[in-house]
């Protein structure tokens, strides 16, 4: 069988945008030419293919049975080609860093440092998530998490960021500086707190600090500890908050943690699989985030 003799790209390229619009002007103008370049092109493919691609009336533009052939390759071959091209372009871009955690976390503590983060690692494409539910890591939707328990997970490459602690924390408004204060101030709850098992609550600060006769079930309960600290921020209540969560808080003094107890976290941990601990942007990551809550 006589090899056939597949037409220069051009002219394929020119059909295809003709096809497209049915109109030799309006291809013209797609393709950045001259609308006597596009119909030199067609008269290329069609003395190549030995037959008419299309016909052209006061009307526009219509296919022949050929040419409906031909337009429905065109369409297959330059799909297939974009998305060719696409992938050779995100193979040339860094790839992302998807990092799930916490709403909460993500909220007081990340969110206010990733300005830093992107000044020392422009070229990484860091991408956040948010989950009330453990994402599985196996499963490749995303590269690393950042989770807070009190032991780490034994089939995944764990490493500890950071110790937590619970504070009491109040708008300075309050004024408290006597355990007994809290007597007489409004007490937030939070509930969901399954880590750390021993829940910091109020009935268990009582039992460690006192004060004596205070009403631990009395107050306001929250579904987030965001909202309670917003609250308490507005001086609406006092709350038992993580640390770490409230430290820019309290460094912007919007907040003041008036007595130095407090009652025991859980810990967080950068998790990844083991595979992916060894990719130079999650090496990155973990380095920052160390120095980060190293730094306070």
């Amino acid at each position: 069988m006589k090899k056939i003799r597949l037409p220069p790209l051009g002219a394929l390229r020119a059909f295809h945008a003709v096809a497209g619009c049915r109109s030799f002007k309006q291809a013209a103008e797609t393709l950045g030419v001259s609308a006597t370049a596009v119909s030199h092109q067609i008269k290329l493919l069609e003395s190549v293919l030995d037959c008419r691609v299309c016909e052209r009336s006061a009307q526009g533009v219509t296919l022949t049975e050929s040419g409906e052939i031909l337009y429905a390759g065109t369409q297959r071959a330059f799909a297939a080609l974009e998305e060719a091209t696409l992938q050779v372009a995100r193979q040339q871009q860094p790839p992302a860093l998807t990092i799930t955690t916490t709403s909460n976390f993500l909220t007081h503590w990340l969110v206010p440092r990733l300005a830093d983060f992107k000044t020392q690692f422009p070229t990484i494409d860091l991408r956040l998530h948010t989950s009330v539910e453990r994402v599985d890591l196996t499963q490749r939707s995303v590269d690393v998490a950042i989770r807070y328990r009190e032991t780490p997970e034994a089939e995944l490459h764990c490493t500890l960021l950071h110790e937590d602690r619970f504070i009491v924390v109040a708008s300075p408004t309050l004024a408290l500086s006597r355990i007994e204060d809290l007597r007489n101030v409004t007490l937030f709850h939070v509930e969901n707190r399954h880590v750390p098992a021993a829940e910091p609550n109020w009935e268990h600060w009582q039992k460690r600090y006192g004060p004596e006769g205070l009403n631990v079930n009395a107050g306001l309960t929250f579904s987030d500890e965001t909202h309670a600290l917003q609250a308490a921020v507005a001086g609406q209540g006092v709350v038992i908050a993580s640390e770490l969560l409230a430290r820019d808080l309290l460094k912007r003094g919007v907040l003041t943690a008036p007595f130095t107890a407090s009652l025991p976290g859980a810990n967080y941990y950068l998790v990844s699989t083991f595979d992916n601990a060894q990719r130079e942007d999650i090496a990155a990551l973990k380095e920052w985030l160390l120095r980060q809550m190293a730094g306070g």
